[in-house]
């Protein structure tokens, strides 16, 4: 990986860490699917408009399929997942649950790649990120039922099929942006029924101001942003190197409380730091 690949990696794992804060503030005003829609829906917006501005047209018709597909495996089933789960645990046990991404995606791309399968190095380096975030996470209250951690669980190994899927589309030429709004398009189409039927959200209470800021930012940046710097890097380093982000995602999600909340990094903090980053110089490790 380069110099380039691992600021990508980086700015991708702080647009992430601060979605798990933002939603816990959407969800004052929301309920946990009409969150994911709003969210979906305002980032298609937002790519849908950028697409025809700068070429007229969003995506080729043969696309649209696998495109439909990448909506539902990293839009509307791992945000619909962890969104609920956060309505009963924390955003931080949250992100450390999904931090499980990379071992799912190294199963599914060694089932399902030819050309990604596993290594004594992706080994030792997945087992020293999972090692860290444990680390890093020693001493916090487990808050929340087993119920929740399982949808957080299953938000993973969607993710980490996602992971795999996404990689196909990226090299049959298909841009990063393209990418990005098919998914946001899809899972706005597969939410928008769920949520009139279950949630009802015109009998809501309408949220507040600071609810609806959130989502917006989350949305444009740690959604639309996020995802075309995701599928941008998915097609230079592949599905497993691509997915270690999630280990840096609790690292982040602890640097932005200390930043703005003045939150304290513990030791523990900074020995399960220095345990993610040996794991990811182990997976980034080429033969001789």
């Amino acid at each position: 990986m380069t110099h380039k690949d691992w600021l990508a990696l980086v700015t991708l794992s702080l647009l992430w860490g601060g979605s798990f804060p933002l939603i816990e503030v959407g969800l004052i005003g929301f309920l946990p699917l009409t969150l994911v829609f709003v969210r979906v829906a305002v980032s298609a917006l937002a790519l849908g408009g950028y697409l025809l501005l700068r070429r007229g047209w969003l995506f080729r018709r043969e696309a649209a399929l696998p495109l439909l597909v990448m909506g539902f495996l990293n839009g509307a089933l791992p945000f619909g997942l962890l969104t609920t789960a956060q309505g009963q645990i924390s955003g931080g046990l949250a992100s450390v649950l999904n931090a499980t991404t990379p071992l799912f995606t190294m199963v599914v791309a060694h089932v399902l790649t030819p050309d990604d399968k596993i290594t004594r190095a992706k080994s030792l380096g997945l087992g020293l990120g999972v090692v860290g975030v444990l680390v890093m996470m020693s001493g916090a209250p487990l808050q929340g039922e087993a119920g929740a951690m399982a949808l957080c669980l299953g938000a993973a190994l969607s993710y980490g099929l996602a992971i795999v899927w996404g990689r196909r589309l990226s090299r049959r030429g298909i841009e990063p942006q393209t990418i990005a709004f098919g998914q946001v398009f899809g899972a706005t189409l597969l939410l928008l029924p769920l949520v009139l039927i279950t949630e009802r959200p015109w009998a809501m209470a309408p949220p507040p101001i600071e609810a609806w800021v959130a989502v917006t930012v989350l949305a444009l940046f740690s959604t639309v942003i996020a995802l075309v710097i995701y599928f941008w890097l998915l097609g230079r380093v592949g599905p497993t190197r691509t997915s270690v982000v999630t280990f840096l995602v609790p690292i982040t999600a602890t640097a932005l409380g200390a930043l703005f909340l003045h939150e304290r990094m513990a030791l523990h903090h900074w020995a399960g730091f220095a345990l993610i980053l040996m794991g990811l110089a182990a997976i980034n490790r080429r033969r001789a």
